[in-house]
């Protein structure tokens, strides 16, 4: 049997102001050719397959067209939630799809797997939506008192191995979570860990034969068989080395048989450049990367006037810039606010205004000067007033 794990589809999920959702579209149908062309039995979607819990309708449409055509291409699709969606208006869609497709959002049945056979027998898929403790600790039986992803996560794990047991053959997990050892993209997974209160032990999965996760947006390999697929697209520049794609994962008679990863393409290639203001608008190296998202960091002591308008002039779609100078001078110990309420004249003032406005840098002695020529003369003209 033939699978493909992929995850994180983020419907809706902007980038820097601009919307994804053309370029998504073209990135899923260039997946589901690939459906067609490895001859995928099962398609499995790892959760956030929204951006938010309130989608706009453009986002369902590129839902429902996506599943349609991966069923056209004689795949089933196995759909999960992630922490992104709304497991309730996700899983509305279930029952209003065509056979073949299953969107599996509710934690009570977590023991009841979609089947789908071989010519070696039936493998069960068991998806696990996104668990939230907080919402699972008061029910009765293993969820009670669960505070953690690793308790919630390890009871619907026993739930998974004890149907197993009684039905025997392969299986598939899919889960979206936060693998403890796994390395999360900068600035992109938005849930902040606290405590380790979301960390989930590899140990939690064992037990199955393949295990797809969802939650971390880079292609990683936790074990042989727990694997994440990472997102379909760029959606941060911290992470635009990372490749995109999704692993085609093969069953055989005796389970596990290996995995190759399937690259997609990316629509518009995102790079960092970082120095001098002036060298990044004219060094004519960075001419290649005129079509490219950009992100700027200029190192400049002092910082730039209207930056983002004059880098777009040269790079249309530089969508962040920042200022990074190389040497960043110490912070003052009092604060800014501090600093004017204690100014005893107008030079301590404006002194504590330019450091503030500057990264610390406070006025040069040609500034100083100017300074005490504008001050003195302002003083001698109210003095005459």
């Amino acid at each position: 049997m033939r699978i493909l794990h992929t995850s994180d589809w983020h419907i809706g999920r902007t980038f820097h102001g601009h919307s994804t959702l053309d370029a998504l579209r073209g990135v899923l149908e260039t997946l589901t050719s690939q459906v067609r062309e490895h001859a995928v039995d099962v398609v499995i979607v790892a959760g956030d397959v929204f951006d938010s819990a309130t989608p706009a309708a453009s986002c369902y449409t590129l839902l429902t067209d996506t599943l349609r055509g991966l069923a056209d291409a004689g795949a089933t699709v196995i759909v999960t939630s992630g922490n992104h969606d709304s497991a309730a208006r996700l899983g509305f869609q279930a029952g209003l799809l065509r056979e073949g497709i299953h969107v599996l959002t509710d934690p009570d049945r977590i023991s009841t797997p979609v089947t789908v056979a071989d010519a070696h027998g039936p493998v069960h898929f068991y998806g696990i939506p996104y668990l939230e403790p907080a919402l699972l600790r008061h029910r009765e039986g293993g969820w009670a008192g669960a505070r953690t992803q690793a308790a919630v996560l390890g009871h619907a794990m026993d739930l998974v191995r004890t149907d197993l047991a009684v039905r025997g053959g392969r299986s598939v997990a899919i889960a979206h979570s936060f693998v403890a050892g796994v390395e999360p993209t900068p600035h992109l997974e938005r849930d902040i860990q606290q405590g380790g209160l979301d960390l989930v032990p590899v140990s939690a999965f064992d037990g199955v034969d393949y295990m797809a996760l969802g939650h971390i947006h880079g292609r990683q390999q936790v074990s042989e068989r727990v694997r994440y697929a990472g997102a379909p697209l760029h959606y941060s520049f911290g992470e635009g080395d990372k490749p995109r794609g999704s692993w085609l994962v093969e069953l055989d008679a005796d389970g596990f048989a290996g995995a190759q990863w399937l690259g997609l393409p990316v629509p518009r290639a995102l790079v960092t450049l970082r120095g001098p203001f002036e060298e990044i608008l004219t060094d004519a190296a960075h001419a290649a990367h005129a079509d490219a998202w950009v992100c700027v960091e200029y190192t400049d002591d002092l910082p730039q006037a209207d930056p983002l308008r004059r880098l777009q002039q040269r790079f249309p779609h530089c969508a962040r810039v920042a200022h990074t100078p190389a040497v960043t001078a110490a912070s003052p110990t009092a604060t800014y606010v501090e600093r004017v309420r204690a100014a005893r004249s107008d030079r301590e003032l404006v002194e504590a205004f330019l450091e503030h406005v500057r990264a610390g840098e406070g006025a040069s002695e040609r500034e100083a000067e100017l300074l005490a020529e504008i001050l003195d003369e302002r003083v001698l003209q109210e003095s005459h007033a």
